[in-house]
């Protein structure tokens, strides 16, 4: 038999209570990581907002440039293209990204993400049209290389493969010196249409208020559960004997 009525059970509670505090504690802190990823979407989206630099900086400062679009020219070095394995933003079709080393008419080198093309046209020979000879004039997004994430293979230099941006070790395969620490995404596309510029993601993956939902309503759960047990579920006789000790 059962009844109704509720006192803190010393086992249940000492189960329940840490795992209530901490589902509760991890919903708080996927709305802080919320607060902080659409703070930094917005900052990216008003700095690429800005007019454009007149140049590439001297000095790059993240705070202040990165994201910002720049204005700046040279000579393509297309022997030397490397090749990023991604996909397009439109469909998720299989490809890569063309980074290619442009001698700056400043001095020294920046490497550039020239845009998307598919695996069938991973091949130069197959856009020629778009393997401008000589000076040109560009509008790139200044970035610095993302941190990659546990599952993103290694770099492969003998296949040309560069999974992470690691501007150093890309530099070093290609034969390269005084190489910016930064590179550049141009914004417009190639001509003959490949590489197809416009790369630049703003946006970055946020699933923190799905997060913060579901470990709230696990903390909620916990309590409901908890309360349950103490109303319905205790034996009569340890009910009786807690409400005569009472």
């Amino acid at each position: 038999m059962t009844v109704l009525g509720f006192r803190p059970a010393l086992w249940p509670t000492l189960i329940a209570l840490p795992a209530v505090v901490l589902t509760f504690g991890l919903g708080v802190w996927q709305v802080q990581r919320l607060a902080w990823k659409e703070g930094l979407i917005a900052e990216r989206t008003a700095r690429i907002a800005l007019p454009v630099l007149s140049g590439l900086p001297a000095a790059f400062a993240p705070d202040k440039h990165l994201f910002r679009r720049a204005r700046f020219a040279g000579v393509f070095l297309h022997d030397r293209e490397m090749y990023r394995p991604a996909r397009s933003r439109r469909r998720g079709e299989i490809g890569v990204q063309v980074v290619t080393p442009l001698r700056l008419d400043s001095g020294g080198t920046i490497l550039v993400n020239r845009g998307w093309v598919p695996d069938l046209r991973r091949n130069p020979e197959t856009r020629r049209d778009g393997l401008v000879a000589g000076r040109v004039a560009l509008v790139g997004v200044l970035r610095t290389p993302a941190r990659a994430g546990w599952f993103v293979p290694d770099n492969d230099p003998a296949a040309n493969a560069w999974f992470r941006l690691d501007l150093g070790q890309m530099a070093t395969h290609a034969g390269l010196a005084a190489v910016r620490p930064y590179y550049a995404e141009l914004v417009a596309d190639a001509p003959g249409g490949w590489p197809r510029g416009g790369q630049t993601r703003v946006t970055v993956r946020n699933a923190h208020l799905e997060y913060a939902i579901t470990w709230f309503s696990l903390s909620l759960i916990g309590i409901v559960v908890y309360v349950l047990w103490h109303r319905r579920f205790r034996p009569a006789g340890r009910a009786a004997a807690d409400n005569r000790a009472a």
